[in-house]
């Protein structure tokens, strides 16, 4: 069974289980990198918000072996426990007192991202684009957040550099950056010991609630002290959105192997939706600023 199909007929039995009181809407969503995703919405005419629940994930299962009406039943479960999760007053939403503490920004391509970006305030840095969400509360619901689009933005009376300023001290006061050592991060992981000679210095910038920590490369300070330290400049190797690689730069400029590097850790480590950039980025001592390598 091909997709379409697949998709047809979770409708057909969404609505048969739900009755004439709901509609059933698949909703074609671009993600991050412009990545499109199709998801299912259950919505009566009351809802103004409603959650999706994206079909790919289940597909795979289909053809794992599971059978539609359970696909079926945990999409209704899910709708269910989401639904109950947004029941709130979204006029919150329109008073700009009451949300300028949850916006924080982000960073993502900006050429894998030309067509999200026509409708979100952004500012250019490098070759990438700083974007900005509300993130719900937690006990709203984990995770969940709000994409902030021009509407949003006029409807708040701000700009691009006002939303920047907001998000540039939220994002540092709630996320602040986390920089580790690579043979920390895997000896906390496995739990092997590692001795310090068996590795190259390589350490891992995010932040401390490792999402959308590549952000950290704006605010981060721990950068130029760990430069100082290392008495080199530092090369940043775009391991995803979520964080960033650095390593000592040694005046070898074998760039291009890094950005091969990056390339297949894209291609087969990182899901579409996630990749940050192909390109590289340089610490410099002497000016205290991140710049691209352009070679």
């Amino acid at each position: 069974m091909g997709f379409q199909t697949f998709v047809d007929h979770i409708v057909d039995l969404l609505q048969e289980r739900m009755g004439d009181a709901y509609e059933i809407k698949v909703i074609r969503v671009t993600k991050n990198n412009d990545v499109e995703l199709t998801g299912i919405a259950i919505t009566r005419q009351q809802d103004s918000i409603f959650p999706t629940i994206y079909l790919e994930g289940l597909y795979e299962e289909f053809k794992e072996g599971e059978r539609l009406s359970a696909l079926v039943e945990k999409i209704i479960n899910c709708h269910e426990e989401q639904s109950m999760a947004l029941e709130l007053d979204m006029e919150f939403f329109r008073d700009y007192s009451k949300v300028k503490d949850r916006i924080f920004y982000r960073l993502v391509s900006f050429e894998k991202n030309k067509k999200f970006l026509r409708d979100a305030p952004h500012l250019r840095w490098h070759d990438l684009a700083v974007v900005f969400y509300y993130a719900m509360e937690k006990d709203v619901m984990e995770g969940g957040f709000i994409a902030v689009n021009r509407e949003h933005m006029l409807m708040w009376k701000q700009n691009a550099e006002s939303l920047y300023r907001l998000a540039g001290r939220n994002t540092r006061r709630e996320m602040p950056e986390l920089l580790v050592s690579m043979r920390e991060l895997v000896m906390e992981l496995t739990g092997v010991w590692i001795r310090d000679e068996e590795t190259v210095p390589m350490y891992v910038l995010t932040n401390q609630e490792k999402r959308f920590g590549a952000a950290a490369m704006l605010y981060s300070e721990q950068i130029g002290e760990l430069a100082e330290r290392l008495e080199s400049d530092l090369l940043i190797l775009p391991s995803s959105i979520h964080e960033v690689l650095l390593i000592p730069d040694d005046d070898s400029r074998e760039y291009d192997a890094y950005r091969r590097m990056v390339e297949e850790v894209n291609r087969t480590q990182v899901e579409p939706e996630e990749v940050l950039s192909y390109g590289l980025y340089r610490y410099c001592r002497k000016s205290s600023e991140i710049e691209e390598i352009i070679s």
